[in-house]
């Protein structure tokens, strides 16, 4: 049999989801000798933490080349920097100014994005908007002061180079003390790995969108929605998915059947561990700096203090899981007790796999992994939006309806471009919701205190207190069947420059017509998110928008230049979700 589900029930998938003990860029020169990774994170917060790959300072030299790595059993060969996976984590101090020659040493162009951070825009690394690239052979230096601190990261804006190696966290020290301090610090980056060539990843998605989509309704499910809804209901709601040339099972394009999940370049099986003093505070700085993969994390038998998004402090809370979208930060304070280990557990959204690691006060303990969440389908509220929450259970109403904000939820009609009413776009919501209070599919009343961003408060409120003079709308579209990604129906390439004028303050707002997640990322600025009454909420540099919904988001338009705006997810972005802002 050659079916994908014949593929996914091979022994074999084990290694992908478990990866190997020895993985990784030092595995593959023959380094490792023993499973696991160890890190110590000394007292005294960012200062005194410490990480065999940190560098710290204001001078920095940075290569780019290729090594073997190992994750599944097979060798392979990574785009590195520094010769590792993540590349080494730099600290950075508030107020400081930076310098970073970085050199390729690959046969081919390549770059360095600085996520998140405020600098001049020929310093961004965007090829072909902040410079042409770096070509092989050749060192770019790239300079400019440090104005802000937090937990961000870096990573190559080259085709598909972030995939295959080239990323890697950044720490910046505040100017004065940590509004929350805490006794060891570490830096946990989440990332999935393949053995396939990303280009052959895309290929294959541009052939078959659902390619690697290994959970679409099966008849025992058909038959369960007989028993809750009725004979006529259930054949009603199966015609509709299959009329629309959708999926509830949609809920991400490359899965755990190609994937394998990293935490801090390792594999599951490699169970990267941080060790504690039993009654520290140890600060967590997670960071997404997946291609494709949005996580559910969570450290069974510790409470999460939430004290920072996007490098921003926010007002603490309290939490048992968290979502971390492509490209998002998230610093949260934990306090383990006893001499007994936590496992940091980071689900990927369609439950086909999973990284891990481990909280231990010594090397060697391990807690139980637990077990992932059962897959749940997208809703009709993911699909309609506004327009399926507000309808009466008893018209065909689908799990899902009576969920965090619908009773108080404004109804907007979406107004849609000319150009969405195309071939490349498949779907369209005439009434998005605007609730911020719904964890997403997967999450919704599962027993657990789940981080949303209606509880995200950035101290201080927004840095601009003018109100925006105008509006820009754009609807986030796609086709599934074709794999294109756009804006308005517009793929990148044949898009023109969306213009923002100096010092002016303006309100993006972004409607998602489509029903997968979409972290978009407007580079060089904040994007300061609004709740529906249209006051300050949260300042990031990543907004994920879920299926179906409208969020608004105010802007300062403060840096002249030429910028990119785009999703986060690579083949999304590659496929045509991008768009040059011009800031003039």
């Amino acid at each position: 049999m050659n079916s994908p589900f014949s593929r996914m029930a091979d022994p074999s998938r084990r290694r992908f989801v478990q990866g190997v003990a020895l993985g990784g860029v030092a595995a593959g020169l023959g380094l490792l000798r023993a499973p696991g990774a160890l890190a110590s994170g000394r007292p005294a917060g960012i200062v005194g933490a410490s990480h065999p790959h940190a560098l710290s300072g204001t001078d920095f030299s940075l290569a780019v080349g290729e090594a073997p790595v190992n994750y599944t059993g097979r060798a392979r060969i990574a785009t590195t920097i520094n010769g590792g996976i993540p590349g080494p984590i730099l600290r950075w101090k508030e107020g400081s100014t930076v310098t970073l020659r970085v050199t390729n040493h690959l046969s081919t162009s390549t770059s360095i994005h600085w996520h998140g951070i405020l600098l001049p825009f020929e310093m961004d690394g965007v090829p072909g908007m902040s410079y042409r690239g770096i070509a092989p052979g050749e060192t770019f230096v790239y300079r400019f002061p440090v104005k802000q601190s937090g937990t961000y990261w870096y990573h190559s804006h080259t085709r598909f180079q972030e995939q295959v190696g080239v990323y890697g966290p950044i720490v910046i020290e505040p100017a004065d003390a940590e509004r929350f301090p805490s006794d060891r610090d570490y830096v946990v980056m989440l990332n999935d790995w393949s053995d396939d060539d990303p280009e052959h990843i895309y290929a294959t998605l541009k052939r078959q969108g659902d390619y690697y989509n290994f959970a679409e309704p099966t008849a025992p499910e058909f038959f369960h929605d007989v028993r809750e809804l009725g004979l006529q209901k259930a054949l009603a709601k199966r015609r509709m998915w299959n009329r629309m040339r959708m999926s509830p099972a949609d809920l991400s394009d490359v899965s755990g059947y190609t994937y394998t999940y990293l935490m801090n370049g390792h594999a599951p099986a490699g169970n990267w561990t941080g060790l504690f003093c039993p009654g520290e505070k140890v600060r967590l700085r997670f960071i997404n700096g997946s291609a494709m993969s949005i996580f559910d994390v969570r450290i069974p038998g510790l409470k999460m203090t939430v004290v920072a998004a996007d490098g921003q402090d926010v007002e603490p809370v309290s939490v048992d899981e968290f979502r971390i979208s492509v490209a998002e930060t998230c610093d949260v304070l934990v306090e383990p007790r006893g001499d007994c280990a936590y496992t940091i557990f980071a689900a990927s959204i369609d439950r086909s796999g999973y990284a891990r690691g481990t909280l231990a006060p010594r090397g060697g303990m391990q807690a139980e992994v637990p077990s992932m969440d059962p897959r749940q389908r997208l809703t009709m509220v993911d699909m309609m939006g506004a327009m399926a929450m507000a309808r009466p259970s008893g018209h065909g109403a689908m799990h899902g309806m009576d969920m965090p904000g619908a009773a108080m939820q404004p109804m907007i009609m979406a107004h849609h471009a000319r150009t969405e009413y195309g071939p490349g776009v498949d779907m369209r919501v005439d009434m998005p919701r605007t609730n911020l209070d719904d964890p997403g599919v997967g999450l919704r009343d599962n027993g657990r205190k789940v981080l949303t961003y209606a509880d995200l408060h950035t101290i201080g409120g927004p840095l601009d207190p003018r109100e925006p003079s105008r509006d820009i709308e754009l609807h986030l579209t796609g086709n599934m069947e074709r794999y294109s990604w756009s804006f308005d129906g517009v793929k990148f390439a044949d898009a023109k420059p969306v213009h923002f004028r100096h010092g002016e303050r303006l309100r993006i707002v972004l409607v998602n017509d489509t029903m997968m997640n979409h972290p978009i990322h407007l580079h060089g600025m904040w994007s300061e998110l609004e709740n529906p009454d249209g006051q300050f909420q949260v300042r990031k540099h990543t907004l994920n928008v879920q299926p179906a919904q409208r969020i608004s988001y105010a802007v300062s338009a403060n840096a002249a230049g030429r910028w990119a705006y785009h999703c986060h997810m690579l083949y999304h972005m590659e496929a045509g979700m991008m768009r040059e802002v011009v800031v003039s």
